[in-house]
């Protein structure tokens, strides 16, 4: 089944990167394009403005009073700096000091605006946008004071330049900006695409490297060139390796011991029945000692499930605070027939406190204190069962009346199959309650008490 598209790194990355820079840049060629036609409009303008102050220079005033005239004799060479190219086609109109047509072109339209109050220019000059002759125009209006003997009086002067020019010049500089900032967005691409790949190298070997192991390869991952961000994913994995590691020895030596410890009970049952079927033992007797053999093999097999138990018990969760007074009391009343039927002189001294623990992994480890206590004190001897606290920890301490062991057998009875006793027991108790303590963070000890009898105390961590 094929799951959920997964997004790649690498197209966030670059799409992220990119689309930032791809949106600034166009902004940006937007921006330097308006700013160059500006500046391109500006010296324009400029030439305009110096056309018309050359048609203003050559004004001149004729008669007196009412009767003053205004005439213009305007020189090719005012409009020769806008025709040199042959693209732009110029346009004027002289406007008397009464409104008058004075020279030019008289179909032109008459400025009807406003001299700006401040303008760029050292003159009382206004540009505009037109159309003459169904074509945009762009027009310079200067009002020019015109004085002579006989009279004075202010002329109006248009001068209308056609927009090829500026239209060529404006693809021009549109071009020049558009493939320089296509430039530096590919130069952009190749890099971040570059950087990206490298920066990812990493994570594609890794990939490469866990794809290609074995399935039974739980080794830890070896990433010396792992960027430091990919360092606690590494260093997680690891942790997920070593604890699958640790649950699959688990597994093996379980499935080991399992075939190896059962093979002897199941052979030996197998034995008795055979024995029985022949009729070597009377029934009775044969019922007897078949009872005994499955009894047997059934304690071992469930001693055997709750050790592979505590493993997958530890991984449910976290721990959580468990009464100890409460699991200890109901295991001691669960076992309180093989106490009475040995006549145990029973004490159960539990001060109420709470430890880090399941509560499962409390019951079985007091159950096989508890049971191996029984076992070995002898009958009328005395078992106590102390919960409390001592040096500042929790503790829970079971002593029995029973032989006790010699101190070189204490570490000995922690190891799985290993009992002091060759025909009694399975071996695994003291070796789960080694391995709930191992769990919970506990220590377990084993102390030979003086003339006989044993003490098997657990310490807790102390809580905060």
């Amino acid at each position: 089944m094929s799951g959920p598209r997964r997004r790649s790194m690498r197209r966030q990355l670059m799409l992220g990167i990119l689309v930032p820079v791809v949106a600034i840049v166009s902004i940006n060629t937007v921006s330097l394009y308006r700013q160059a036609l500006r500046a391109a409009d500006t010296a324009y303008d400029r030439t305009l403005l110096a056309s018309a102050k050359s048609i203003g220079e050559q004004l001149e005033v004729s008669g007196a009073g009412d009767q003053a005239q205004l005439r213009a004799a305007v020189p090719y060479s005012a409009l020769e700096a806008f025709e040199a190219d042959n693209r732009s086609r110029i346009f004027y109109r002289v406007t008397g000091f009464a409104g008058e047509m004075v020279s030019g072109f008289a179909d032109l339209p008459v400025w009807r605006g406003k001299v700006p109050a401040k303008g760029p220019y050292a003159a009382l000059v206004d540009f505009y946008d037109d159309r003459y002759r169904d074509e945009p125009v762009r027009v310079a209006v200067l009002l020019q004071p015109v004085a002579g003997v006989a009279g004075q009086g202010i002329a109006t002067i248009q001068v209308a330049e056609t927009l090829e020019l500026r239209r060529t010049l404006a693809q021009q500089i549109l071009l020049a900006t558009l493939w320089r900032q296509v430039a530096l967005v590919i130069v952009i691409v190749i890099v971040v695409v570059w950087v990206v790949q490298r920066a990812t190298q990493p994570v594609r070997r890794l990939s490469h490297q866990l794809g290609t192991r074995r399935e039974s390869d739980l080794a830890a991952i070896a990433a010396p060139d792992a960027p430091r961000e990919l360092l606690p994913l590494v260093d997680a994995t690891n942790q997920v390796m070593a604890r699958l590691s640790r649950l699959l020895e688990h597994q093996k030596r379980f499935v080991r011991d399992a075939s190896h410890q059962l093979r002897t009970p199941l052979a030996v049952l197998k034995t008795q029945v055979q024995s029985a079927l022949r009729g070597d033992v009377p029934s009775q007797q044969a019922l007897q000692e078949i009872s005994i053999t499955v009894e047997r093999a059934t304690q071992l097999a469930n001693q055997m499930l709750a050790l592979a138990k505590v493993e997958q018990v530890q991984a449910q969760g976290p721990l959580a605070p468990v009464a100890l007074a409460d699991a200890v009391s109901q295991v001691a009343l669960d076992l309180s027939p093989l106490i009475a039927a040995k006549g145990l002189d029973f004490e159960l001294q539990a001060a109420p406190l709470d430890v880090l623990a399941h509560d499962w992994m409390l019951r079985e480890l007091t159950r096989n204190l508890m049971a191996n206590a029984v076992r070995e004190t002898p009958a009328g001897g005395w078992l106590l069962v102390f919960v409390g606290i001592d040096n500042g920890a929790p503790v829970l301490r079971v002593s029995d009346s029973g032989p006790g062991i010699a101190p070189e057998q204490a570490e000995q009875l922690f190891e799985p199959f290993h009992t002091g006793h060759p025909t009694e027991g399975s071996g695994l108790g003291l070796a789960i309650c080694r391995s709930i303590c191992d769990a919970l963070g506990a220590r377990l000890t084993l102390r030979a008490r003086d003339p006989n009898g044993l003490d098997a105390q657990v310490v807790f961590p102390r809580r905060g």
